[in-house]
């Protein structure tokens, strides 16, 4: 491993706060500074991890959504 990836991987947020920077990344709504602040301290394995988890709750919702609306019988 080159040590920039090595120096990366021991960044100080936790599992939990890289979520939170996830989540209100995902929705658009993170300032700059906040960004830029996040963006030194994030464990991009972390990154990663959390944002597959939130890609993958975010299509289960979607679907749940579709499911209750078709058994609704509101699109019909």
């Amino acid at each position: 491993m080159s040590d920039g990836l090595k120096s990366a991987v021991r960044r100080k947020l936790s599992f939990w706060q890289t979520l939170r920077a996830v989540g209100w990344s995902f929705f658009g709504v993170r300032k700059s500074a906040e960004w830029e602040k996040d963006v030194g301290q994030l464990n991009p394995v972390h990154l990663i991890i959390a944002g597959l988890m939130a890609a993958v709750l975010f299509v289960v919702v979607l679907v749940l959504l579709v499911q209750w609306v078709i058994a609704s019988g509101v699109a019909a």
